[in-house]
């Protein structure tokens, strides 16, 4: 004889109309289908209040959920996700919370994170696997100034065909935009304005970090430019990343990714209107766009102008007594020792200190800092 199966619902039926029968105790009854008096005195009472429908199985879903975003804070939170769709959810909710001062029930991060996702509003990339380079030593600052980060967005064609060479200068302390200029190519002609502009406004900053391409740097001894060279006539120091490293300017690298995304996709007709974008972008990037380093603040909030002021004249050079001081030419050359020797062009009209440190060996400076070194015994200069 085969079994016969019934389901929960047919066992409760049952166990009602046994109940119903008086025939057993209810201690008899719920040994006999296997239940607890608890559980038997729970499904007479189902079946009292809603009758064989009672019966049925109930969902245990949670009544109340305490994590459970109010709508219309959800809707406000989307929509404002959609005005910034780079923001995550901490930035969202430190601006919203800023403008919305008299909400109190704001979802945690995750909630709302999770809630962007549902909402479809969350572009999914794939994880990429991190990993670390060794021997890299990351930048470190103090305070604002102590270290600002220079670099070309690459290049692009606008609506008419000229090309664009974004010029971006940012603040490695605070993270701030100091400038994102168009330009029409990467010469020092075009971008030492936009440099000295920048000082005028905030000061001159203790050292800049650049790459190694034109014109920060050159293949002239010590990677010197014009550029550069200016920088150290204003007591800034220079500091070039490895060649084919950009990781080693990482923070700036980063900026970079956000202006391309917001800023020059899609490209303007002009570059005129392309650089009333980035105006945009770099008001809104300080200004209002939290940032993850400094603990969802905006960067115009920490930073604060150099108290280094952009001098009306170059400071004259001064090296110290011991030191035999030559004057660079036209050519990029200076006479020792009845020799003509080579430095650099970008030299040009500039005086740099020799200081000999040992029998016939020179160190060659310029302002502070150590170019070459030149030996008598060949009067080759060796960088």
């Amino acid at each position: 004889m085969p079994w016969s199966e019934t389901s929960p619902v047919e066992e409760r039926i049952q166990f009602i109309s046994d109940a119903l029968s008086d025939r057993f105790t209810m201690s008899e009854l719920c040994a006999r289908y296997g239940v607890s008096r608890r559980v038997g005195y729970k499904w007479l009472a189902r079946y009292e209040e809603g009758g064989r429908r009672g019966l049925r199985d109930l969902s245990r879903a949670p009544h109340h959920c305490p994590h459970r975003i109010d709508s219309e804070l959800a809707d406000l939170i989307c929509d404002f996700r959609r005005q910034h769709p780079f923001w995550g959810a901490r930035k969202l909710l430190r601006v919203l919370l800023t403008r919305n001062p008299d909400v109190k029930d704001w979802p945690a991060a995750s909630t709302t994170a999770d809630l962007l996702a549902r909402r479809g509003l969350v572009l999914k990339r794939p994880r990429r696997r991190p990993h670390q380079h060794p021997g890299v030593v990351p930048p470190t600052t103090n305070a604002p100034n102590d270290l600002w980060t220079a670099d070309f967005k690459g290049e692009f064609k606008t609506g008419n065909g000229i090309y664009c060479y974004p010029l971006t200068i940012a603040d490695q302390h605070t993270r701030f935009l100091l400038t994102c200029h168009g330009l029409l190519s990467t010469q020092t002609v075009t971008a030492r304005p936009v440099f000295e502009r920048t000082f005028r406004e905030h000061g001159l900053p203790k050292a800049i970090r650049t790459d190694n391409g034109v014109p920060f740097a050159t293949q002239a001894i010590h990677g010197l430019s014009y550029l550069n060279v200016w920088w150290m006539r204003l007591g800034i120091q220079h500091q070039r990343i490895l060649p084919g490293r950009p990781d080693q300017n990482g923070a700036h690298e980063r900026m970079h990714r956000t202006l391309k995304r917001q800023a020059v996709r899609p490209v303007k007709k002009t570059c005129a209107a392309q650089q009333r974008v980035f105006d945009s972008f770099r008001a809104e990037y300080n200004d209002v766009r939290p940032h993850e380093k400094l603990n969802q603040d905006t960067p115009a909030s920490h930073y604060a102008e150099s108290p280094r002021p952009y001098p009306l004249k170059l400071p004259v050079l001064e090296y110290p007594g011991h030191f035999v001081v030559k004057k660079i030419t036209t050519g990029g050359t200076f006479r020792f020792h009845y020799k003509l020797l080579y430095v650099a062009n970008s030299l040009v009209n500039q005086h740099i200190g020799l200081e000999e440190t040992d029998d016939g060996v020179w160190s060659i400076y310029f302002n502070t800092v150590l170019i070459a070194t030149l030996d008598e015994r060949d009067y080759i200069i060796r960088g």
